[in-house]
């Protein structure tokens, strides 16, 4: 018994070190924005005088980059959910030819780098007066997490039992009403993971953003905060106030949809 307590004490002690670690950047990220004219010498370990100059001078200056990060997400998230449920679901139920090879296809495009897909749509949309639109962040975004979210919806869907689906058909109900009425309710938790993901992805995306405009005109926060690091290189805390609003929304919506991406990711995993 004291053998397994001790070792419980050295792994608990041994993982909070870790976890110390791992937050420390978090920590620092947020110690410096509430210290007035924090730079890289006179930053102290902790904010005795607490000052909100960082985040008012963030707020006025990015602001409106913020804003147009959240529209780029959220309609990234939209068509990524619209198209990846019902590919999702007829790739997991209908025998479909070639359905394997449409697998074989989804992972493929897993491996293949951002920067090759960047270059390749900047013809496109040039062609397409897409460039420096919000509209082609979005869709931009969304194909980043179309493949990956069919997958993760697709080993989901597998686990439906076939029975349910048919007891609707059996009832009336045609194939729309099947998947609208039973099989969307019952992959909730798979669909709420893969738009989480989705806007993750979105919300994070600095290589569309760099590449796929050339102006002011769009400029999500990743792309402003690059922007913002060459005027602020004096003083760090607008910087790094800037740096913890755009975390924050990925962070509350983590902890809010915690429960729902555990049972989503291993929802699909045991059959």
């Amino acid at each position: 018994m004291r053998t397994t307590r001790t070792r419980r004490w050295i792994s608990t002690t041994v993982a909070l070190a870790i976890l110390c670690v791992l937050l420390f950047p978090v920590y620092w990220m947020i110690n410096a924005s509430l210290q007035r004219d924090a730079t890289s010498f006179n930053t102290t370990w902790f904010p005795l005088h607490v000052s909100l100059a960082g985040y008012r001078s963030a707020v006025a200056n990015q602001g409106g980059h913020l804003a147009i990060s959240l529209m780029i997400a959220l309609g990234a998230t939209a068509i990524n959910v619209a198209v990846a449920t019902p590919a999702a679901y007829a790739l997991a139920k209908f025998r479909l030819p070639g359905r394997g090879w449409v697998v074989m296809a989804i992972l493929v495009t897993q491996m293949i780098p951002g920067i090759v897909i960047a270059n390749a749509l900047y013809g496109t949309y040039n062609s397409l007066h897409l460039l420096n639109t919000l509209v082609g962040l979005v869709f931009a975004d969304a194909s980043l997490g179309i493949p990956f979210s069919i997958l993760l919806m697709r080993s989901f869907m597998a686990n439906i039992p076939r029975e349910i689906t048919e007891a609707a058909r059996v009832d009336g109900a045609g194939r729309l009403r099947t998947f609208l009425s039973i099989v969307v309710p019952v992959s909730r938790n798979g669909i709420i993971t893969a738009a989480l993901f989705s806007f993750l992805f979105a919300w994070s995306d600095f290589l569309f953003a760099l590449t796929l405009t050339s102006t002011n005109k769009v400029t999500p926060i990743t792309l402003g905060i690059y922007q913002y690091l060459g005027a602020q290189q004096a003083n760090w805390s607008p910087v790094m106030a800037t740096a913890v609003m755009a975390c924050a929304p990925a962070a509350v919506l983590l902890v809010f949809a915690q429960r729902f991406i555990a049972s989503g990711i291993t929802g699909g995993a045991v059959k």
